[in-house]
């Protein structure tokens, strides 16, 4: 039920969630399922549900993780292919939206600008932006399930001479469809991975298409379809299938990232000699595909069916390591003297970052600087009531931990109507004021991270004031554990009613 408040005609939902992407229509329907007498909104600033998958129009855009885990646990994938297309991942997260009437709880053009904690109300107000003007919305529970990156634009470096360019300028984040790139010189300004899903797209219709890289990006290829997991889909019960390949592609991705870590230099030789068996033994291996880095140390870049290698041998795509110098009239010259020509140079160069959707939080009239909180489970933060921000895995799929986080923000909710309380903070002992401080993320150097790690809160040196990245200790964690483990405080009672 929809309680309206006088102050500021103020509307009252149980829960509030920010974002009607992957991770906020995943949220709402753990939310129906686990606590079905609980009112909630969800609070879109886009005009279109499905996040990312809706945002982000470029040729070939596609997951970078298996859809046996980068799908919801609750929803099997039915598409043959388990490294899907971008339309295909929209389609599923919409379908799941309408197969659990979640479309009527959306609020499209609602962006959240601001977010209020009071104790004695118990309850956030939130100060949203519409077309109609500025609305107010107040919850006691809110989950942030807005991602992690600014929709507004992507990270383009500053570029000497880029004003010099007579070509066309375009980041992946702003691509136009009616962009008509047919027989066309491009280059591709980046190595990750919308880089690598790029330059085998573009190549289909271009006339040459250069990857430009200042240093190279791991690279392995698999299959896009998993003819176990279709099998298995004809012989077994749908959930059952789907239950077992997950298992499968969770297992196999734990596997490989502490063989990485406690062995990367094999690890190493393999991936190399993966490329190398692409390219053969005349390519430059060591120039091209071979990082500065260890395994793991950024994300890993997938190649499905070797289109990328596919590419560069047919002569349509070839790679370029080297520095930009300047922007030229007719393209970008190298520091090493060389020009690259183009008609249109995209600048896939990243993300920028933003913490929780640029909202500016406060508790009782105090801001909250999130870069001096400390992370609780990778989920909420010191001293700051009520709150539970989705944040998915770097070194597997980002839905393994969404899933886990909505389970647990449940768990949370459930837990204080039991109880007979409001708020539950977690709250730094006096044991943990004197712990060392780590970053959010740890032994992860991707410059998209590194940019922005001190805006973000710290992890402490013990439990439970750790940010984990280990599907594992998460799941026992966030599903099994006690909730009142004397960090997280329960209190707020309702205030009692005198009768006259």
């Amino acid at each position: 039920m929809i309680i309206y408040r006088e102050t500021m005609s103020t509307e009252y939902y149980d829960v509030a969630i920010v974002g009607a992407g992957l991770s906020g229509i995943g949220a709402a329907c753990h939310l129906q399922t686990k606590c079905p007498g609980k009112s909630y909104v969800i609070l879109e600033g886009r005009n279109a549900s499905g996040g990312t998958w809706d945002l982000f129009r470029y040729p070939g855009i596609r997951s970078d993780s298996d859809m046996h885990t980068l799908g919801y646990n609750f929803k099997p994938w039915r598409e043959a292919k388990t490294i899907a297309d971008g339309e295909s991942i929209l389609k599923y997260v919409r379908e799941t939206a309408e197969e659990n009437n979640i479309e009527e709880h959306i609020r499209y053009g609602h962006a959240v600008k601001k977010a209020r904690w009071s104790t004695k109300q118990a309850a956030w107000t939130l100060e949203v932006e519409s077309s109609e003007g500025t609305v107010y919305i107040s919850c006691n529970f809110l989950l942030m399930c807005s991602g992690y990156y600014s929709y507004e634009k992507g990270y383009t470096p500053e570029f000497k001479g880029i004003e010099n360019f007579e070509g066309q300028i375009v980041h992946p984040q702003k691509w136009s469809r009616d962009l008509n790139y047919r027989g066309k010189k491009i280059i591709v300004i980046g190595s990750g991975a919308t880089a690598i899903t790029l330059v085998p797209e573009l190549a289909k219709k271009a006339e040459r298409v250069t990857m430009l890289q200042r240093s190279p990006t791991y690279i392995f290829s698999r299959p896009d379809k998993d003819v176990t997991a279709n099998w298995l889909r004809k012989l077994l019960p749908e959930k059952i299938a789907y239950a077992i390949v997950r298992w499968k592609y969770i297992t196999l991705q734990q596997f490989f990232y502490r063989r990485a870590r406690t062995q990367p230099e094999k690890v190493k030789d393999m991936l190399l000699e993966t490329v190398r068996q692409e390219l053969g033994n005349d390519y430059d291996i060591e120039t091209h595909f071979t990082p500065r880095y260890d395994p793991w140390d950024q994300r890993l870049c997938l190649v499905p069916n070797g289109d990328l290698f596919e590419a560069i041998k047919s002569g349509k795509a070839e790679v370029v390591t080297d520095e930009i110098d300047t922007f030229t009239k007719n393209g970008i010259l190298l520091k090493s003297g060389k020009e690259l020509a183009a008609d249109i140079i995209v600048t896939a160069t990243g993300l920028n970052l933003l913490l929780l959707g640029g909202v500016e939080f406060s508790v009782d009239g105090k801001k909250v600087e999130f870069g001096q909180t400390y992370t609780y489970k990778g989920l909420m933060y010191s001293n700051v009531p009520n709150l539970v921000t989705t944040f998915g895995y770097i070194n597997a799929s980002w839905t393994l931990r969404a899933d886990l986080t909505a389970e647990y923000a449940c768990r949370l909710i459930n837990y204080l109507d039991k109880m007979g309380l409001r708020q539950c903070t977690p709250r730094l002992r006096d044991e943990d004021r004197k712990m060392s401080a780590r970053p959010f993320i740890e032994n992860f150097s991707s410059g998209y991270i590194q940019r922005v790690l001190p805006l973000f809160p710290k992890q402490g040196d013990r439990y439970p004031w750790v940010n984990t990245q280990n599907y594992e200790r998460d799941k026992k964690m966030l599903r099994q554990e006690s909730l009142d483990d004397g960090v997280l405080v329960f209190d707020n009672p309702e205030p009692v009613v005198m009768k006259s």
